[in-house]
């Protein structure tokens, strides 16, 4: 009876270990988010501030179809354009000036393996 119950939990073991395995490939294919300009939760100080935005993936990301939006103080969330970028890990954008408040940025990007991730950058913008 004990021989049983030690080959099952190693036969439980086994499987549990071949599962993570078989998923490892599915946690990296994801982009990630590594770096951000503006910072997360970062504070400008300006009365109308000119923010190049500027993120930076663990993975290559097809910038034609990913996007950003940025909200103001809890509103709805408008698109954000696009620029240019020779490097394939980052996704750069300029929206417009910004007046004081607090900012949500939201950004969505594909990976060149066909996975999209999202999240959101919360910033504020403070008067001089």
């Amino acid at each position: 009876m004990v021989a049983r119950r030690g080959s099952s939990r190693v036969g439980a073991f086994v499987g549990l270990a071949l599962a993570l395995l078989a998923f490892a490939p599915l946690a990296r294919a994801h982009a990630i988010l590594v770096a951000s300009k503006p910072a997360a939760n970062a504070e400008l100080v300006g009365a109308d501030v000119e923010v190049d935005v500027s993120l930076e993936f663990n993975s290559r990301i097809d910038a034609t179809r990913s996007s950003l939006q940025l909200a103001k103080d809890g509103g709805a969330l408008q698109p954000v354009a696009l620029g240019e970028t020779d490097k394939p890990n980052f996704l750069v954008g300029k929206p417009a000036k910004l007046a004081p408040g607090a900012y949500r940025l939201r950004w969505q990007v594909l990976s060149v393996d066909g996975h999209v991730s999202r999240g959101d950058l919360n910033f504020k913008v403070r008067a001089p």
